[in-house]
């Protein structure tokens, strides 16, 4: 067999013509025999059809009119609508999965009075239970308590920061019973839709919207310094949610929120937030694997 051709097979030889081999074989169909046979196979392939045809059009079966097809078409669309209405929104599948892994941070102040207390965020971030915050949350601190989803307090301790990146990780003395740690995420784009979730003003758990501005923004810290690499989102966030998860759509964690941009300087915001990137923020602070 030739690859690309038809398989072939030869049985016996090839005989000259007039060969004793050709003695006996009965002689071939006539013209006239031929047309016969033709005629014959026509009439049959039409007796066929027109069976077909009658077996169709005879049929006690109703045919499907252009109004039954617009009915069942409807029907299969108003199924797909209701369905995707029944689905809860993207935000509310996330808020749920993301919020076990938070926890509020609260910094007493070096002095211990409450001008000098601090509120923000943080978020799980091992099996061990250790918290990425921001660091000017519990910068000079005197005491930092943490209140973990289940309502359970402790205290911590500040393992280990990264003042270039404004993050820290703490490790609380009572870690939660259970402890749900975070899933971190990355390949931000501008354009994708993020979440924040935070305490802004003290008000727990609160969860916005909004989508990645821009990408490799720098950001002046009041202490001087300058933060270089940041996510901008216009996601709403207020002071509070300092320290908590900027989240993709997979409820992944792909940033840690820092500061917001405002002219007034009031604290406003104005569209205009900051985010570490999650890379940069867990190994500049020297977080342990998950």
């Amino acid at each position: 067999m030739r690859y690309g051709g038809t398989p072939t097979a030869v049985v016996g030889g090839v005989e000259s013509e007039g060969s004793e081999s050709d003695a006996g074989l009965p002689p071939g169909p006539t013209p006239w025999r031929r047309r016969a046979f033709l005629i014959l196979g026509v009439v049959g392939m039409l007796a066929v059809v027109v069976l077909v045809w009658s077996a169709i059009h005879g049929s006690s079966k109703p045919s499907v009119s252009k109004n039954d097809v617009g009915k069942i078409v409807d029907n299969k669309v108003g199924k797909a609508v209701n369905d995707l209405k029944g689905e809860p929104a993207p935000g509310v599948t996330i808020f749920q999965q993301v919020r076990p892994e938070m926890v509020v941070v609260e910094s007493a102040g070096a002095d211990k009075k409450k001008e000098s207390a601090a509120l923000g965020s943080g978020v799980i971030i091992n099996t061990q239970g250790q918290i990425l915050t921001a660091l000017h949350v519990v910068q000079e601190t005197g005491g930092v308590t943490l209140t973990f989803a289940d309502g359970t307090q402790s205290g911590a301790k500040v393992q280990s920061t990264d003042p270039d990146h404004d993050v820290a990780v703490l490790t609380p003395d009572h870690p939660p019973g259970v402890i749900v740690p975070t899933v971190l995420g990355g390949g931000v784009r501008v354009g994708d839709d993020v979440f924040a979730l935070g305490h802004p003003l003290g008000l727990v758990d609160s969860f916005t919207a909004g989508v990645v501005s821009g990408l490799d923004r720098a950001f002046p810290l009041p202490n001087g310094r300058t933060l270089n690499g940041l996510i901008q989102f216009d996601a709403a966030v207020s002071p509070g949610n300092s320290g908590g998860p900027l989240l993709n759509t997979k409820g992944q964690v792909i940033g840690i929120v820092t500061g917001l941009a405002n002219p007034s300087g009031n604290e406003d915001f104005v569209g205009i937030g900051f985010a570490v990137p999650i890379g940069a923020a867990s190994r500049a602070a020297g977080a342990p694997a998950q």
